[in-house]
């Protein structure tokens, strides 16, 4: 399972306690705003696109959305979201667990700008019932992100 990949990925780290899992679903930000009791903007949403035949991954703020001239701006290609199969394929995660960790190679990970006014987000880890906890320098560290992008719209 997938959750089991992301565990053993922080456990190197000596944070696979931080891991939540939740009796409830937070496959959705609404869901995981709930099992968390946070603000729906604190959720960091992991969105997967395919780009010049790649799987990328932007995660983002829970009340934001891609902007799609942004997002061709940035990329040159018009936003194309994976489907569910091609999701758990390429990223190795199940839509509702798709995180920035222990992700498949050769996926690229992108930070939007929309988390940067927090302190700490929530990304899901791997299954549709999971999130940790983490300050923006520890996402940036462990999403192995390779930049910094603006994609969406101001909320």
């Amino acid at each position: 399972m997938a959750i089991d990949k992301v565990k053993a990925y922080f456990r190197q780290f000596g944070m696979e306690e931080r891991i939540q899992e939740f009796d409830t679903s937070s496959a959705t930000v609404e869901l995981a705003a709930a099992a968390l009791h946070c603000e729906p903007q604190r959720i960091a949403k992991t969105l997967s696109f395919l780009a010049d035949g790649q799987a990328i991954l932007i995660v983002a703020a829970g009340d934001v959305k891609i902007d799609n001239s942004k997002y061709k701006a940035q990329f040159k290609t018009k936003a194309k979201m994976l489907s569910a199969q091609q999701a758990e394929t390429m990223i190795g995660h199940a839509v509702g667990g798709v995180c920035p960790f222990a992700v498949e190679e050769g996926v690229n990970i992108y930070l939007d700008q929309s988390l940067k006014r927090f302190t700490t987000v929530y990304p899901a880890c791997g299954s549709a019932n999971s999130a940790i906890e983490l300050t923006i320098p520890e996402l940036e560290k462990y999403s192995g992100a390779a930049a910094w992008i603006n994609v969406c719209k101001e909320s």
